[in-house]
């Protein structure tokens, strides 16, 4: 007995523009696009990039050789289908970049006398590192991004005792965006020890350029009128009374999936069900407002004609009727529950020439792209899957292993076809930065947004009112 399954779309590749001109620069392989064109804003940053340090004063030669290392070139020895050579930062990017004045280099001297004879390893690397950052600050105006090195006899301190919620890596960036700082954090059992230094190459240059200010790409062919929001909350503690409070994560992305800022605040009118919090009509509307006059300052005369919404649970009746009020000037509005873990699955089967004989299961899977409708309100949709046209070899499964799931998209708000929606989120999962991969399963509104919640909540002094820059919490 055979089941009728829904009919199904496939959308193509999403193109990437390395050109703000809006000319022919464009390439589907984020990699090989810099290679061709260069990177989008090559035009504006022109200055070399200024590195200071942070480093055991033992290490500071080997963080030195590791940084001077992305000069030169290197040969991949993994995903050699996918991954291209790298010929040099400076051939990438366009730019170079030096080290900052010799006041901009801290040599911690005594972590490794000490770290082995405190009860609690990790609140003195804190302590350590975090006021090496303060010393830094002062310099600011000297350096662009810091290059942190933990080398692996500091490890007892990357995290706090069993029950201390504390993780070296989330604190250090959080204290670091509130100084105003971008930091590329370097372990020496991680980065530095790699087997493939092409690829450590392309992720660390990479980041290092959007740290600096850079936009290495966007999205090509894409409505200028349309804007994307991620929102992600983090729960945490407020006072002595133990009283939990939200904090809410809105990021704004641009039509080409560009990070513009993001805005945290507390929340106070909220509810919890399951551990998830929904927020009151009007907190959701402040959130939304908050979001978009951000927006209209960077772009003042462009009011948005499309918004989308992503977050990851759904959105309450309360929260739908803020959101839409906060909204109200814009002619389309999405309302878009991703899941992650949709619960559903799906293989690739080739039909047999044979009248009669059975269908075989694909040698590749479900192609990256396809769209299955559930219902009017939600449909499934492979973020991850098989890509033609990116080698030689037509074919293209990032990872190489496993079946691919797909994500669950529901629509809380909006109205017509999945069209839209399907496209932007594929494209949207090309943008996160942090990476050397041709994308992630997730868009970068949600990417992000995990982010964000980690670290959010661990900002030292309360998180304000200003906006951060993303490329702080990378």
């Amino acid at each position: 007995m055979t089941s009728p399954f829904p009919p199904h779309l496939h959308f193509p590749e999403p193109v990437l523009t390395f050109n703000p001109d809006g000319s022919s620069d464009t390439e589907i392989h984020p990699l090989r696009g810099l290679l061709r064109f260069g990177p989008f804003s090559q035009r504006i940053n022109t200055e070399p990039i200024q590195i200071a340090t942070i480093t055991p004063a033992s290490d500071a030669q080997l963080l030195y050789d590791f940084i001077t290392d992305l000069k030169n070139q290197h040969n991949p020895k993994e995903r050699t289908v996918f991954l291209p050579r790298w010929p040099g930062f400076k051939e990438v990017f366009k730019i170079g970049f030096n080290a900052a004045n010799p006041k901009c280099h801290e040599k911690l001297d005594h972590i490794d006398t000490e770290i082995g004879r405190v009860t609690n390893p990790a609140s003195l690397l804190k302590e350590h590192l975090v006021q090496a950052l303060h010393r830094l600050k002062i310099h600011r105006a000297a350096f662009d991004v810091v290059f942190l090195y933990l080398p692996r006899r500091w490890q007892a301190g990357f995290h706090g005792k069993q029950k201390d919620d504390f993780d070296l890596h989330d604190h250090l960036k959080a204290v670091a965006a509130s100084l105003g700082i971008p930091i590329q954090l370097i372990r020496e059992d991680g980065a530095r020890k790699y087997n493939c230094q092409a690829s450590v190459a392309w992720h660390v240059g990479i980041a290092l350029y959007v740290k600096a200010g850079g936009i290495p790409w966007k999205l090509a062919d894409f409505d200028e009128d349309s804007a994307f929001i991620g929102i992600s909350y983090a729960i945490r503690a407020a006072g002595t009374d133990q009283q939990q409070f939200v904090t809410c994560c809105s990021q704004v992305f641009d039509s080409g999936g560009s990070g513009l800022e993001f805005v945290a605040y507390d929340a106070r009118d909220f509810k919890l069900f399951n551990r998830n919090p929904f927020l009151s009509r009007t907190e959701m509307f402040r959130v939304i407002n908050r979001s978009m006059d951000f927006y209209r300052k960077r772009f003042p005369r462009r009011n948005p004609r499309r918004v989308t919404v992503h977050k990851t649970t759904e959105f309450k009746h309360e929260e739908i009727q803020g959101a839409l009020e906060a909204l109200q000037s814009c002619e389309e509005v999405d309302l878009i529950q991703v899941v992650d873990d949709a619960g559903w699955n799906g293989v690739r089967m080739n039909s047999s020439s044979i009248q009669g004989a059975a269908e075989t299961p694909a040698r590749y899977p479900v192609h990256r792209g396809t769209l299955v409708g559930l219902g009017p309100f939600d449909a499934l949709l492979w973020t991850h899957g098989n890509v033609q046209d990116i080698n030689q070899y037509g074919n293209y499964f990032q990872g190489s292993r496993g079946t691919p799931r797909p994500i669950k998209l529901v629509r809380h708000a909006g109205h017509g076809s999945w069209d839209h929606v399907a496209r932007t989120t594929l494209g949207l999962s090309k943008m996160n930065w942090n990476n050397d991969a041709l994308y992630n399963r997730l868009p970068v509104t949600m990417q992000y947004a995990k982010v964000l919640s980690r670290v959010v909540k661990r900002m030292p002094g309360g998180i304000g009112t200003s906006p951060y820059e993303i490329r702080f919490f990378m």
